[in-house]
């Protein structure tokens, strides 16, 4: 298993993952227009994936959505669509994706937005510093 940036090339695979995760967090699937923006983005590298490779196969992938925050004056990032297929978790390639991910986005402070079952998992992934409550408009 190795970590690697996600481009074009392995677009198809990365889509079925986003499928997969959509379906396990019990949302609608993402449509044909969606996959178009996503492609568009990842060409632009207007988002960042990274992914788990096993072989070619495509285990798991996160996002990276860089931007610059005078948290500490660098550039920071958004961390999201994290996900590892089912017969791929519990290996320790989840901690492996995200330093990877840290690392080659080159971004100095990383935050995660994530529902609160899911807190203990990103703090033992290294997401220690709690910086408040996320909010979004609907």
């Amino acid at each position: 298993m190795h970590c690697t940036d996600i481009d074009i090339s392995r677009f198809d695979q990365l889509w079925e993952l986003q499928k997969n995760y959509k379906e396990e967090i019990g949302e609608e699937p993402p449509g044909e227009v969606s996959r178009d923006l996503l492609y568009d983005a990842v060409r632009d590298r207007r988002i960042l994936f990274f992914g788990a490779l096993d072989g070619e196969k495509l285990a798991g992938c996160c996002s990276v959505t860089v931007g610059f925050s005078t948290f500490d004056y660098a550039p920071s990032g958004v961390f999201e669509d994290f996900y590892i297929l089912p017969e791929y978790r519990h290996r320790g390639i989840a901690r492996q994706l995200v330093k990877y991910a840290r690392e080659k986005s080159g971004v100095s402070s990383m935050t995660v937005g994530c529902a609160d079952c899911d807190v203990p998992m990103y703090e033992s992934l290294g997401f220690s510093v709690r910086l408040g409550n996320l909010l979004a408009f609907e």
